[in-house]
């Protein structure tokens, strides 16, 4: 089956599928996606021994090493060219490319697309901290493990929301986003979802505006300042629960954390219009059950619990 006809398999309906990409070629890493059976070359090689290790094993492109490290790469069309120009059995040394464009293992797939599209490589050599080749990524490789990832994340909401399109408030259902540091482009999607869903079981308005605006306080507080987290809601008859457990440098203070004002966020998150440093202290005011667990080093949980027969509102 072709990747396009995968593709149509995916019941997208159950998904905004823009978001659901976007999403996860931030979280997914280049060492996720990357090919690691590697076929290489050496500088003592000749242009046709390439070629010939091309046709073999059906790749476009063999980087070469010298004591493991990385010196160069050939490319089907340097084979082409050598056999125009009539070099095809010169030294691979003489007819590499040495200055190689790499990538590093532990970059977002993002930075792989955007590589793959600005210089039209079919591929790119992926290094790992001590510049020693772990693999090889090419656009096939992204698109294959988008789609994995895609259904498995459309069974997942479906799972989630299969309870979600009723308004009968008696019904106990779950819901769950992941959020990655400082991608805006995402910031907000927990909490609106969640409003949706909160709307089709015809909540009060009030507690619907209550519990959208504790989400979306959490949501950006992990954006802005963990290394990304899960936003999980469970919707009872009872209570709405937002529990916001992320990974990153924990609080230090907690005390000063939960004052009106108070801040870490730098100038790049301020210029974007957050970090007033509202986040939590809204987020308890809001909320009728408020606790907050954090270790430096490790991260944050945050629990917001209103009730649905509390007449408190926000102001």
């Amino acid at each position: 089956m072709s990747d396009q006809e995968q593709l149509a398999d995916i019941p997208l309906s159950t998904v905004d599928s823009p978001s659901v990409v976007l999403e996860l070629i931030h979280q997914l890493k280049i060492k996720d996606v990357m090919s690691t059976t590697i076929l290489t070359g050496t500088k003592n090689h000749t242009m046709r021994h390439i070629q010939a290790l091309m046709r073999e094993n059906r790749v476009k492109g063999i980087p070469i090493l010298e004591d493991e490290k990385l010196v160069g790469l050939i490319s089907i069309e340097d084979i082409i060219v050598a056999h125009d120009k009539g070099y095809i059995d010169s030294p691979i040394e003489e007819r590499m490319t040495k200055n190689i464009i790499s990538l590093q293992d532990d970059m977002p797939v993002s930075m792989a697309i955007s590589s793959l599209n600005k210089y039209r490589f079919g591929r790119f050599p992926v290094l790992d901290k001590d510049h020693k080749l772990v693999g090889i990524i090419t656009a096939t490789d992204v698109i294959r493990a988008l789609l994995v990832e895609m259904n498995r994340e459309v069974l997942r909401l479906e799972k989630i929301h299969k309870n979600t399109n009723t308004n009968d408030t008696s019904v106990y259902s779950e819901m769950e986003y992941t959020t990655a540091h400082y991608n805006f482009e995402l910031a907000g999607r927990a909490s609106t979802e969640i409003k949706k869903a909160l709307k089709q079981r015809n909540y009060d308005p009030k507690l619907i505006r209550r519990v959208a605006i504790a989400c979306y306080e959490l949501e950006i507080n992990q954006v802005v300042h963990s290394d990304g987290g899960t936003m999980h809601c469970s919707i009872m008859p009872d209570k709405v629960i937002i529990t916001a457990a992320d990974t990153g440098p924990g609080i230090a203070d907690v005390n000063q954390a939960l004052k009106e004002g108070y801040s870490t966020a730098n100038e790049y998150v301020r210029s974007l219009g957050f970090g007033a440093g509202m986040g939590l202290a809204n987020t308890k005011r809001v909320s009728d059950e408020f606790t907050i667990q954090s270790t430096v080093g490790k991260g944050t949980t945050v629990r917001s619990v209103v009730f649905t027969d509390s007449v408190k509102d926000e102001k």
